[in-house]
């Protein structure tokens, strides 16, 4: 799919007065409140409509965010005024960016899984380049199994996500969480019921790795 007909299929998502996956934060992540410090540096991928991104700046973080839809950028800057809080929201596509080296303190990654095989592990090497030394990598998305569900995520095996999928993108970091589970998601419309999960808490070595700053 083109940039054009991605940014128009996701403006057409995000084109309602509600919000497709609510306005609040995902479980997954908000669990992780423990492992954020106020101050650290965040990046939200593909943030949507801005809930998580506003979540993390609410605990203080300083936080970027980018999303490919225009729509879901101006919902999500509202949003983060509605908090009073502060984001850096850009308009960008994951597929043609250019990765920082050590940025980060923290990347969110929810329910990516719009990308190909291919694609994925240009974005997921991304990840790693983008973390600082230290940083943590906190990533929720679905298992093959979701796909009986029908409760949200594509329609493509190909692009969920395994527990030795992920252990082989990522074995540059250090996995300090791996879990598959199947549980219900309450995000508005866009996810909701029982769902295929998996979740990844994965932390960049402080050691130098050849290949990565």
């Amino acid at each position: 799919m083109s940039f054009s007909d991605a940014r128009q299929t996701w403006d057409a998502r995000y084109s309602r007065e509600d919000f497709l996956f609510g306005t609040e934060p995902n479980a997954f992540l908000s669990a992780q409140a423990h492992r954020l410090e106020p101050g650290s540096r965040a990046l939200c991928v593909a943030d949507g409509e801005g809930r998580n991104s506003v979540w993390l700046a609410g605990l203080g973080l300083e936080v970027d965010a980018f999303d490919i839809s225009p729509v879901a950028v101006a919902k999500a800057r509202a949003l983060a005024s509605q908090q009073r809080v502060s984001v850096r929201h850009a308009i960008a596509d994951i597929l043609h960016l250019e990765w920082p080296d050590a940025r980060y303190d923290v990347i969110a990654a929810i329910f990516i899984q719009f990308a190909s095989p291919d694609e994925r592990a240009a974005i997921f090497a991304g990840f790693v380049q983008s973390l600082r030394p230290g940083g943590v990598l906190l990533l929720q998305g679905y298992r093959p199994e979701q796909l009986a569900y029908r409760t949200g995520g594509p329609p493509f095996a190909e692009n969920m996500y395994s527990e030795p999928l992920l252990r082989e993108a990522f074995a540059a970091l250090d996995i300090h969480h791996l879990h598959s589970h199947d549980d219900i998601v309450c995000e508005g419309e866009g996810h909701n019921g029982m769902s295929a999960l998996i979740d990844l808490v994965a932390v960049k070595p402080r050691r130098v790795t050849e290949g990565y700053r």
